[in-house]
């Protein structure tokens, strides 16, 4: 699939969600779209076919050698339930050189965090915000499963090869959000997974800043804030030797998120 099938196949489907939605307003259904870019970095351990190495790659370096990402939030709510998807696609490519001979390794990873939320606490703060919305202080405990896939390709010498491993693993958490004057938000996200099932922990931890406004006519927020996602699995590989991927991922984050 090319990037321009799949951006025009995205559009789409926002589009028709957004119908959806309108639609069914009146029903109490909300819909949330949040795009977003993460500059993070990469540290920690990994392992495959026996060979450990220690991650050490800042994000100037990742910018570098990216060559295509999506990253994107969709959250419907009705009532005090809530459901969200959280998705990430990273691929990067590079050259490095091995005996003098040219070596082409790309690799791409993806994250995918889908969740249920209940708001069990709803605070009125007085007044209502730039987009007509009551002020709120809110609090909802979540339980879902994120799922992680990494793939590795490698050409040398006129071979290639290509090695993948994937893995799902429960997680529960709360999240929050502050509306602090009738523009400004406070919001932040806090859960833990694996629990040691299989070998598999982690740990994910975001805060942000909101800025709200109307966009195209639309309720949106400008987001800007620090995300942490940690990650530890370890399992058996296609030689027979251990894979492990003992890595933290953080950095700066920024992004929109708009109503419908």
């Amino acid at each position: 699939m090319t990037r321009r099938s799949t951006a025009a196949n995205a559009g789409a489907l926002i589009l028709l969600c957004a119908a959806a939605t309108s639609a069914q307003a009146e029903d109490g259904w909300s819909l949330t779209i949040s795009p977003y870019v993460w500059a993070s970095s990469l540290d920690g351990k990994a392992a495959l076919a026996g060979q450990r190495t220690h991650i050490d790659i800042p994000f100037s370096e990742a910018l570098e050698h990216l060559d295509l990402a999506a990253l994107g939030e969709v959250e419907i709510m009705r009532g005090r339930w809530g459901l969200y998807l959280d998705g990430q696609y990273v691929k990067t490519s590079q050259d490095e050189e091995l005996l003098s001979q040219e070596l082409a390794l790309g690799i791409t990873k993806v994250n995918a965090m889908a969740g249920v939320f209940y708001r069990i606490y709803d605070s009125p703060q007085g007044g209502d915000t730039v987009t007509g919305e009551p002020r709120r202080f809110v609090v909802e405990p979540m339980v879902g499963a994120r799922w992680t896939k990494l793939k590795a390709n490698v050409e040398v010498l006129g071979f290639s090869t290509s090695k993948k491993a994937d893995w799902t693993e429960p997680f529960v958490g709360v999240r929050s959000s502050l509306d602090l004057t009738d523009r400004w938000n406070l919001s932040g996200e806090a859960d833990v997974g694996g629990f040691d099932i299989d070998d598999r922990r982690s740990a994910n931890a975001q805060a942000f800043v909101g800025y709200r406004m109307h966009l195209l006519s639309r309720p949106a927020m400008l987001r800007a804030g620090y995300r942490v996602l940690y990650q530890s699995y370890e399992t058996g590989d296609f030689t027979g030797q251990t894979f492990r991927w003992d890595v933290t991922q953080q950095g700066p984050v920024v992004g929109l998120s708009m109503d419908f």
